[in-house]
């Protein structure tokens, strides 16, 4: 009996890495990376339903990823999106979170501390940026439940564009089932939305006209 569960768990694992594989399309630089990121696309795609109308980063070189945030799902649906490696900026108590924190380590995420200035993360976002890596966040910092007040962007992506020069490229999520909340969201299956925009140079303005392009594109309030 217990060879035969042994012999069950290990085709499934060979059978879920093949297909990891198969679908992967950013190269994380791991085979363990890589085959998550396939199963992630897997998963937006086929279970989710995820449709974009197509996401133009650049092939190589340094880009910050703007985006709102109205769920737990919002992070899956940008990695299946994106044909790059993209590394988030995620509030500290969520990069800490029970379970999870091996998988955020694993997509190279730089935690941020929500209590203090969060200068430390926005310094390590720069440098990765200065590597030629890619930087996504969400501006409004928690997601945004229904019929609350929108979220106002914080200024760190200004500030990240005007220290990087990197171009900010906006992405606007919508019509996911159970937006509003982290968990529900993750498993209803629903027919969520991703529209990029083109780039914006963030470091060419001052930081209201940055917050004021970026809050028309994401649809949220920007001062």
């Amino acid at each position: 009996m217990l060879f035969a569960f042994l012999l069950i768990i290990l085709s499934i694992v060979i059978v879920l890495t093949l297909l990891g594989l198969r679908a992967n399309e950013a190269d994380w630089g791991s085979i363990h990376s890589n085959v998550l990121d396939g199963l992630l696309r897997l998963y937006c795609r086929r279970y989710h339903r995820l449709t974009t109308n197509g996401v133009d980063l650049p092939e190589k070189g340094p880009a910050i990823i703007a985006c709102n945030h109205i769920s737990g799902l919002d992070p899956f649906l940008l990695f299946a999106a994106c044909k790059r490696p993209i590394h988030f900026l995620i509030a500290e108590n969520q990069y800490r979170r029970f379970g999870v924190q091996w998988l955020f380590k694993l997509a190279g995420c730089i935690p941020v501390d929500t209590t203090g200035r969060g200068d430390g993360a926005i310094r390590a976002a720069a440098r990765a940026l200065e590597e030629g890596q890619i930087i996504a966040l969400f501006p409004q910092g928690g997601i945004h439940r229904e019929h609350a007040p929108r979220n106002k962007l914080k200024r760190g992506v200004y500030k990240l564009a005007e220290m990087s020069g990197a171009p900010v490229y906006p992405f606007h999520i919508s019509n996911v089932k159970g937006a509003g909340h982290v968990v529900k969201s993750v498993y209803q299956r629903g027919y969520p939305v991703l529209v990029s925009f083109p780039p914006i140079d963030c470091g060419g303005m001052d930081h209201h006209s940055c917050l004021k392009t970026l809050a028309r594109h994401l649809k949220v309030a920007h001062v």
